[in-house]
């Protein structure tokens, strides 16, 4: 069983879609896909710089557009993965490639939620900070003694902490014992409280929006769960917004799946480096750049044989 997978927020770099241009029909597809976000995101994935995509309101729908310009550029039409999961907002493009949304509906309900995260992000100075290493319990429970919120459970010996900026501080100079700190290049602390605005805003739109039940396996951050129900996911999508991501816990799922590789698409390299620590021996390709889809095919070829 394959499995792609989908990368969140803080993934993207600038310029990171520039070789994707090169392959035929990419452009088009980006084209489109901007005209239905409002955003250049051809721009946005050359030439923009490492501030103008840290925007959340930009680097939402430009992560989703993204990776379904790769998938759809790995498998063509008419054919679909075995298994799918993304990582925070990974879940919309995991959605439209296990057929709950289509591209455009993902893209609709991305830039709504990228726009509503934005705007919740504002009202409060807050950040997220990767804790990598440490005691998990004496991790957890430092998090907690600075009213933090453990936003991402991502396994392999990593918490993403999130709240205020001044809490972040005082966190950053009493660390957890044998833990390194990294602040992550994001515009507010997703996945706690402080986005609850923005989950009111998508409870108003999900209704709406046109869903089927999945092709593929579908996975889901809340506690790893495979979702069998179109509308349950994008319920679950939507209050996701305000609720730790449990990337630990699909990994869990994706062990007992049987899961025998993994192809995490652009801009890749973060579930991979994951997957690699947590489920050591299962094969893992990122694929950064068009150079990497042989050895992707390759992967999937394997498997059906």
């Amino acid at each position: 069983m394959i499995l792609i997978a989908s990368p969140g927020q803080g993934a993207q770099t600038p310029g990171f879609l520039q070789p994707w241009l090169e392959v035929p029909g990419v452009a088009d597809r980006l084209a489109w896909w901007s005209a239905v976000t409002g955003l250049d995101l051809v721009r946005y994935g050359t030439t923009a710089d490492a501030e103008e995509i840290r925007d959340t309101a930009v680097a939402q729908p430009l992560l989703v557009a993204a990776a379904l310009a790769a998938y759809e550029t790995l498998y063509g039409p008419g054919s679909a993965p075995e298994a799918v999961a993304g990582h925070s907002v990974g879940e919309l493009a995991a959605a439209a490639i296990a057929g709950v949304l289509t591209p455009e509906s993902a893209l609709v309900l991305v830039r709504e939620r990228g726009r509503a995260m934005a705007e919740a992000a504002a009202v409060t100075e807050t950040g997220m900070t990767a804790v990598l290493g440490g005691d998990p319990d004496e991790v957890l429970a430092a998090i907690d003694k600075h009213g933090l919120t453990p936003a991402n459970v991502n396994g392999a010996g990593q918490v993403v902490a999130a709240g205020t900026t001044e809490r972040l501080a005082a966190f950053a100079d009493e660390p957890p014992a044998r833990a390194r700190l990294r602040p992550l290049s994001v515009a507010g602390a997703f996945h706690t409280e402080h986005m609850a605005p923005a989950v009111d805003t998508l409870r108003r739109l999900a209704p709406g929006v046109p869903v089927a039940d999945p092709r593929a396996t579908l996975l889901q951050n809340r506690d790893g769960a495979a979702v069998s129900s179109g509308r349950e996911f994008v319920s679950r999508l939507v209050d996701q917004v305000s609720a730790p991501v449990r990337w630990d816990a699909c990994m869990a799922t994706m062990r007992d799946l049987g899961v025998t590789g993994i192809i995490e698409l652009p801009p890749a390299g973060t579930l991979v480096g994951l997957a690699r620590r947590e489920l050591k021996g299962v094969p893992a390709v990122a694929l950064k750049t068009p150079d990497d889809l042989g050895k992707a095919r390759e992967l999937i070829e394997g498997a059906g044989s």
